[in-house]
């Protein structure tokens, strides 16, 4: 039940980012369409990030971390050529979305907690 509400929040997440970056678009702000987005996301987010961060280690210690940015907008600008309705204009874009996106589902997430209690 908590895979099925984090999802929820993170499709959630997908539109509202969405919806406030004019470079990242979803066609016809379909649910689904963001619903994919965010299972493909959570997919690549918990099996290829680990893979690229262990092979960037050098590179990340060098630039204090930054390159982990660069991995994030990598793994958004992946998703959006896996999922058909889903574009980012740019690399800037994809960058931009993965800001919004933490930030939009962490709100959400308190949301949640506040919620419950």
């Amino acid at each position: 039940m908590k895979f099925i509400i984090q999802l929820i929040i993170s499709t959630l997440a997908v539109l509202i980012s969405s919806y406030l970056l004019p470079g990242v678009h979803i066609a016809n702000n379909s649910f689904l369409t963001a619903l994919a987005v965010a299972t493909v996301l959570s997919f690549l987010n918990n099996v290829i990030k680990p893979i690229m961060i262990l092979l960037t280690i050098p590179v990340t210690i060098l630039s204090l971390g930054l390159f982990l940015l660069v991995i994030n907008a990598g793994i958004i600008l992946i998703t959006a050529k896996i999922v058909d309705g889903f574009t980012v204009d740019s690399f800037w874009w994809a960058l931009l979305f993965s800001f919004i996106l933490s930030l939009v589902t962490s709100i959400l997430q308190n949301v949640k907690k506040s919620d419950e209690q």
